[in-house]
């Protein structure tokens, strides 16, 4: 998809023969901005502007990335009224998933507000329609307007960097107490909250970097450590410089660390399950090699951190976080069950009013129902299954490879739902629906190079005459 206009052609004038596009190259030289401009600029913004700033002087808590979403959704839709900017069109599992998750908020809102509701509710109601609108313009921009292999390389690397940097921050944050965020607040934006990014956990540190919680900082990392790799050793197999995007994985990997996330590494686990079943045994090996070489530095470094990892797993069944996790369960079935199939209504439990549930799948089904689970299951599954078709119909090793790295990475928001209520937190939600859509635009990628070849090798294309072997 294209942003921009080039003309088409000018009257003749005084007798001259009109001016051919082809003429007007020069004057319109140099790269032009497309839908991976506005996706790169959404990721960049949406991780590495603190979660708590918001734009002021509007009636909802919408953030800057979400006012770049909601331009990409304008875009999308002005790129599908036409046939001449480029943009994708037609059927693609990725972009059915991202559909059908919106059709099942947009029933649940309509279910949910058909009879009253306080003031809150419906206030916090159309917040979420707001958001759920952006994160699905983003989505869809990435899914059908990033159209080439060298667009989504930038955009999946800009996501690799904007890992990096908040890496640093959180390093910042965890080795010197010293939380940066707090002179990062920017003109025209307000805190929502306190800003706290600094956690303390029994006598271990804990940081967020510039997301919300924790949490949600070490599955953002987990998402995007196998991508990281995925570009260093593309970049050295192809003799491009790769330390750099070596520094990257390093960066976002001691992130990950200084999150003490339990849910980063159950869903880096689920992430590591799926690469080594496409992965060669040489490439197992030197994996293993590597996190091995990574924790003993971080052990070096920051005695004692490896040490809280081993607890969180050792005392699993004791941990006093677990059993307040889990001691509301009664309270979230019994809502359940008075709106079973679609849900209370989307984004009405408001959670200051009523009790939190750190389960996604938990709230997805007091928001919309039973039904709203398996369809939120199904678009985390489209990513995967998107991933992976790219992978079996490219010959291309690079392809092949992102595939496989893109559908595994679609696995740490499956599992990470089930241990914190992610669709609260705006920056792994988006960076979710950017890698969906990413997903998406990988198969149409895959797909029309499978066309090409198969083109290529037809009859009607072949490079000489056919010979009439009967002769």
């Amino acid at each position: 998809m294209a942003i921009g206009f080039r003309p088409t052609g000018l009257p003749s004038l005084n007798g001259h023969r009109p001016t051919r596009v082809a003429d007007l190259d020069g004057m319109f030289a140099g790269p032009r901005a497309d839908a991976a401009t506005v996706a790169i600029l959404y990721v960049l913004i949406l991780l590495t502007t603190p979660a708590a700033l918001i734009v002021r002087g509007l009636p909802l808590s919408v953030t800057p990335a979400a006012i770049i979403g909601m331009i990409g959704l304008v875009l999308w839709l002005l790129t599908q009224m036409t046939s001449t900017l480029g943009a994708a069109k037609g059927r693609n599992i990725a972009r059915s998933g991202l559909f059908l998750f919106f059709t099942a908020n947009l029933v649940s809102y309509g279910y949910g507000t058909a009879h009253y509701l306080p003031s809150d509710e419906m206030n916090l109601a159309d917040q979420n329609l707001f958001l759920l609108l952006a994160n699905l313009g983003i989505g869809l921009l990435v899914c059908d307007g990033v159209r080439t292999m060298d667009r989504l390389n930038l955009l999946l690397k800009a996501a690799v960097v904007g890992g990096a940097v908040i890496g640093v921050i959180g390093a910042i944050q965890f080795t010197a107490n010293f939380d940066i965020t707090r002179y990062m607040v920017l003109p025209g934006l307000r805190l929502s909250w306190e800003d706290l990014y600094v956690f303390e956990r029994g006598s271990v540190r804990r940081v967020a970097a510039t997301t919300a919680h924790p949490i949600e900082f070490g599955v953002i990392s987990a998402m995007l450590l196998p991508i990281a790799a995925h570009y260093a050793m593309r970049a050295r197999a192809v003799g491009e410089p790769f330390l750099r995007w070596w520094a990257c994985t390093a960066l976002i990997g001691m992130g990950m660390m200084f999150s003490v996330s339990r849910s980063a590494v159950l869903s880096l686990i689920a992430i590591a399950a799926m690469l080594v079943t496409g992965w060669t045994w040489k490439r197992r090996l030197r994996a293993l090699a590597m996190l091995v070489g990574f924790l003993a530095v971080m052990r070096v470094a920051v005695p004692g951190l490896l040490g809280t990892f081993v607890d969180l797993f050792a005392n699993f069944f004791t941990d006093s976080s677990i059993q307040y996790r889990t001691h509301d369960y009664d309270i979230a079935f019994a809502e359940i069950q008075r709106h079973l199939l679609l849900g209370r209504g989307t984004g009405t439990w408001y959670f200051p009013k009523y009790q939190v549930f750190d389960n996604q799948y938990m709230q997805t089904a007091i928001d919309l129902g039973l039904i709203g689970v398996v369809i939120f299951l199904l678009m985390m599954a489209a990513g995967i299954v998107a991933g992976i078709l790219a992978r079996r119909l490219s010959a291309d090793p690079h392809i092949r490879d992102l595939g496989l790295t893109l559908a595994a990475v679609m696995l740490a928001p499956m599992v990470s739902a089930a241990t914190f209520d992610m669709l609260a937190f705006a920056t792994v939600t988006g960076l979710m629906f950017v890698l969906i859509g990413a997903c998406g635009a990988l198969l149409r990628v895959a797909r029309q190079e499978k066309a090409g070849q198969e083109k290529a090798q037809s009859p009607a294309h072949s490079s000489g005459p056919v010979t009439d072997v009967t002769r």
